[in-house]
């Protein structure tokens, strides 16, 4: 089967990073914009696994997700709601994968907290 960037774009977007790390460029570049940077293929994979650590008990629903590709550029937009016995939280968020001989070579990540309810609201204050 040929290669497809935007389906390993959307793999990683969807946290199903089994079928998105095998990608990885080894000097891969994972920018997590207002929060941090990651270098190389271990900072990722090793990020990957805390957040599925953390999702543990967490149902995903994705109401959104949309790709977009071109070239050795793929853009996944999304928004999720994780929904876990204390309560829900909803993130939109888009991702812009560049890629290279079928490898990602860089990540640029935008995300923010939205109202579970309302998608075009900010978010309900903390302790509701």
């Amino acid at each position: 089967m040929a290669f497809d960037p935007g389906a390993v774009g959307r793999a990683f977007s969807e946290h199903r990073f089994d079928d998105a790390l095998g990608h990885l460029a080894k000097d891969v570049k994972w920018t997590i914009v207002g929060y941090m940077v990651l270098e190389g293929a271990d900072a990722v994979r090793q990020t990957c696994r805390d957040t599925l650590e953390s999702l543990e008990g967490t149902r995903m629903e994705f109401d959104r997700c949309v790709t977009a590709a071109g070239g050795d550029v793929v853009a996944v937009d999304t928004v999720a709601r994780y929904v876990r016995a204390d309560g829900m939280t909803a993130v939109a968020s888009c991702a812009i994968y560049e890629f290279a001989d079928d490898k990602i070579t860089a990540i640029t990540s935008y995300a923010v907290e939205i109202d579970p309810h309302d998608p075009g609201a900010q978010p309900p204050p903390r302790g509701r």
